[in-house]
């Protein structure tokens, strides 16, 4: 099974217990959870008007393949009521592939690695907590240089 890296926000109503609803949700849905990071309170990046998030990454495997994946990952969103009224705005929850194995897939509906991972302290992070090590063939470097070296300042504490 491919190990995927999923990437998991919320800044609405109780943000610890959304994330772990949603951590508890991936089994039954074909995604065995093998590690996950602390949590981490984050700054909002793009649109600063609403509430501070909680985010974390984990580590899992999955028979899905990634549009499934994806899929099955909107579906726990709209389950636990994680429509968001815009773009980048307040939710109660997201989940978002960051990677899946080693694969590339640039599609209208998919684009892996997550196309703003890299640019995003909050994501970087997590994962680095969880896999420092983790090379994408994407990459010119493993997470923890990435994060070492991300332009992005905005603030992210251990919870």
């Amino acid at each position: 099974m491919p190990t995927v890296y999923l990437s998991l926000g919320s800044n609405v109503g109780n943000r610890e217990g959304q994330l772990r609803r949603a951590i508890a949700a991936l089994p039954p849905s074909g995604v065995t959870v093998k590690q996950v990071s602390s949590i981490y309170e984050t700054e909002p990046v793009d649109y600063l008007d609403q509430p501070w998030f909680l985010n974390c990454v984990l580590e899992a495997e999955t028979d899905l393949q990634p549009l499934t994946l994806l899929e099955a990952l909107r579906a726990i969103e709209s389950q636990l009521g994680g429509q968001k009224q815009f773009a980048k705005g307040p939710r109660k929850i997201d989940l978002d592939i960051l990677l899946y194995g080693d694969q590339t897939i640039a599609t209208p509906e998919l684009q892996i690695p997550h196309p703003r991972m890299l640019l995003r302290r909050f994501v970087l992070t997590p994962l680095a907590e969880l896999a420092p090590n983790l090379k994408h063939p994407d990459w010119d470097a493993p997470a923890a240089v990435l994060l070492e070296r991300i332009a992005d300042r905005s603030q992210v504490r251990h919870l």
